[in-house]
C-alpha cells in the first residue's frame, strides 16, 4: 500500500493563502510556500508543475468556497427572494470574518493571480465560476419582477457590491469587521431590493 502523501495539495494551498493575505499575490512563490508549509520544493512543483497552475488552484479553491456558501444562501428562500438575496449579502460578510485570509485573496481579483497565464482548464473553470453566479443573479431578478436594467444592477449592487465593501476596508486595514456589519449588509440589501421588484 502506497505511504499517504505527507504534504497534500490542500496544506499546500492554505500555506499560500496565508502568504496572499499577509504580503498579496507577488508573495505567493514556489520557494515561498515550500517555506511556508515546511514542504520541500519538490513537493511544491510535485503538486503544481508551474507557478501559474499554483496561484490557478488558489484562487479557484477560494472562490469556489465562497461561492457555494453564497449561492446556498440565495437558494434559501424560494418563496422570498428578498429575504433569500439579503442573507447572501449577509453570508458575504459572515464568510469573510469566518475566512479572512480567503476574503483578502478574493479581494485582490483573478488578474492579480495570474489569469493572464493560468493554463486552458482553469480559465474554463473560473469561466464556468462566473456563469454559475451570473445565472443566480438572473434567477433572482426574475423572482423578484425586476424589468430594467437599473433593478438588475441594483440586484448586484445589494448582493454582491455593497455586502463586498462592508469587507473591504475593513480587510485591506487589518482591522476586525464590527459586531454589526452583517446586519448592514443585511439591511443595505433589503432597502435595494425592495426597490427593484
Amino acid at each position: 500500500m502506497p505511504r499517504p502523501p505527507r504534504y497534500d495539495e490542500s496544506a499546500l494551498l492554505d500555506a499560500a493563502v496565508r502568504l496572499a493575505a499577509a504580503g498579496g499575490p507577488a508573495a505567493v512563490t514556489m520557494s515561498a510556500v515550500a517555506r511556508e508549509s515546511g514542504a520541500p520544493n519538490g513537493s511544491v512543483y510535485h503538486r503544481f508543475p508551474q507557478r501559474a497552475a499554483l496561484l490557478a488552484e488558489l484562487w479557484l479553491r477560494t472562490v469556489e468556497d465562497f461561492q457555494a456558501d453564497w449561492l446556498a444562501a440565495l437558494d434559501s428562500n424560494p418563496d422570498d427572494p428578498s429575504a433569500a438575496g439579503a442573507l447572501a449579502a449577509r453570508r458575504v460578510v459572515a464568510w469573510s470574518r469566518a475566512n479572512p485570509g480567503p476574503a483578502a485573496v478574493l479581494l485582490h481579483g483573478a488578474e492579480a493571480f495570474g489569469k493572464a497565464e493560468w493554463p486552458g482548464e482553469y480559465v474554463r473553470c473560473e469561466r464556468q465560476g462566473g456563469r454559475r453566479v451570473r445565472k443566480a443573479l438572473a434567477g433572482l431578478a426574475e423572482r423578484l419582477g425586476a424589468g430594467t436594467a437599473l433593478d438588475v444592477d441594483r440586484i448586484a449592487l445589494a448582493v454582491v457590491s455593497l455586502p463586498l465593501a462592508v469587507v473591504r476596508g475593513h480587510l485591506r486595514a487589518g482591522s476586525p469587521l464590527p459586531p454589526h456589519a452583517e446586519e448592514l449588509a443585511e439591511r443595505c440589501a433589503l432597502d435595494l431590493l425592495a426597490g427593484a421588484s
